[in-house]
């Protein structure tokens, strides 16, 4: 059993205590084990640490230094401040009782000169990592190749303006599918934070989006050849860093896709993001379900009165309810899960606030399961929605929905009938119940 000790002493593994505990390092809706619809909260949850913002950050923000406490990062060594890095994680998530870790090649071990090099030191904190995972049972959830940090993807990686660069982009994806399969993980993540343009003055964009289906088909072909039998996800984003990315929301993902004859794709939805792209995350949850590309998720929330990627811990007991209600309608989430794509606050600088954060999150998720299976179960909410398009079941709507109903055969039917207003939508009532359902 995995007891290491050294990056987290004093706190002992987080317990479910119940909704009437006092302790914070304890979680009052996460009961892992208990069963909600027939299956137990942790596989219907499946949460996940971001290895980048929990163990990579160091506090900094565009105004301010570092300022976090993170003794795992002090090693000169970048060798042995990975290898520290990687300790600290599964300590951490160990303790925390997560089933999943998410990572980029390069929050495992920096880049060096070459790529040569930089693969050579990956390999040894890899075959590091495996002995944890083995040690824990803790699992990738998927992994990813960070293709937006390096200054020489300032202009792009698979959308790059020149080819030395695309190639580069193209073979650290190759490795980190190696690795994702080495460590059995179970999707494999592709964000285009690059993936876009600051002006049109500058840009093929034509040529852009083929490369990128291009290197997505390329990545597809790979994958096959070395049996990694994961799922492939895009997580969609509108801006920032780039002005405009091409995968700017769930809609312009899925279009993307099916006009490039791409298959076997699922959409990693992040709440952050959906509100960046002027949508709410339930939207971009629903747009993914009702077109079966719901794959994961990202939970974290954004300041709504701050314009960028916050990415703070999700504690919106509305939003994760909402979340939660999208996820059990499309039957669950797995592969896919919740990874917390979230960093504390800057002046949450604490060690002990990367639990206080991930508690708090895996609570509200927890309760957010518990009140979206009572909305489900109470049914006044699906019940209207169905009252609401029952004319459509009516013999011309059924000859419409079966392409028997042509406009003429529209105009004759409906010119000498009187149309009356239709059914009031009754927005506040409904919320009245979504209030009455998840709070009693």
């Amino acid at each position: 059993m995995f007891k290491k000790d050294d990056y987290f002493p004093g706190t002992d593994k987080i317990e479910y205590k119940g909704k009437d505990s006092k302790d914070l390092l304890s979680f009052r809706h996460y009961d892992p084990d208990a069963e909600i619809a027939g299956k137990k909260m942790r596989d219907h949850l499946r949460f996940s640490v971001a290895y980048w913002h929990t163990f990579c950050r160091e506090g900094a923000d565009m105004f301010g230094a570092d300022v976090n406490n993170r003794s795992w990062n002090r090693f000169s060594d970048p060798l042995d401040r990975s290898l520290a890095k990687a300790d600290a994680a599964f300590e951490f998530m160990n303790k925390l009782g997560v089933d999943y870790f998410c990572t980029h090649d390069r929050d495992l071990s920096p880049e060096l000169d070459t790529l040569r090099e930089t693969n050579n030191m990956l390999d040894k904190v890899v075959s590091h990592i495996k002995g944890l995972m083995n040690d824990t049972g803790i699992k990738l959830l998927w992994g990813t190749a960070n293709l937006f940090v390096s200054p020489k993807f300032m202009h792009g990686a698979f959308s790059a303006s020149e080819f030395d660069v695309m190639a580069y982009a193209g073979a650290q994806v190759k490795k980190m599918l190696e690795i994702t399969n080495e460590l059995n993980g179970e999707n494999y993540v592709f964000w285009g934070g690059r993936e876009g343009y600051e002006t049109l003055l500058n840009t093929n964009m034509k040529l852009e989006q083929n490369h990128i289906a291009k290197m997505f088909k390329l990545a597809q072909d790979y994958a096959k050849q070395i049996g990694f039998e994961g799922t492939f996800l895009i997580e969609p984003k509108p801006k920032e860093p780039t002005k405009h990315q091409y995968d700017y929301d769930a809609a312009n993902a899925v279009a993307f896709l099916k006009a490039s004859n791409l298959e076997g794709f699922k959409l990693n939805i992040e709440a952050n993001h959906a509100t960046l792209a002027g949508h709410t995350f339930q939207h971009e949850l629903r747009y993914a379900r009702i077109n079966d590309m719901l794959g994961s998720v990202d939970a974290n929330t954004g300041d709504l009165l701050l314009g960028w990627d916050t990415d703070q811990f999700p504690t919106n007991i509305y939003s994760t309810t909402l979340s939660m209600y999208e996820i059990l309608k499309n039957g669950g989430i797995a592969p896919g899960g919740l990874n917390f794509d979230a960093h504390v606050r800057r002046p949450s600088y604490e060690k002990l606030d990367l639990f206080y954060s991930h508690i708090a999150g895996m609570d509200a998720f927890a309760f957010g399961l518990k009140a979206a299976q009572r909305i489900i179960e109470d049914g006044r909410l699906d019940e209207f929605v169905a009252k609401r398009y029952e004319t459509f079941e009516s013999e011309k709507a059924l000859q419409f929905e079966e392409g028997k109903l042509s406009l003429s055969d529209m105009d004759a039917y409906i010119r000498d009938k009187e149309v009356s207003l239709p059914a009031s939508g009754r927005q506040e009532m409904l919320e009245g119940i979504l209030n009455d359902v998840v709070f009693n």
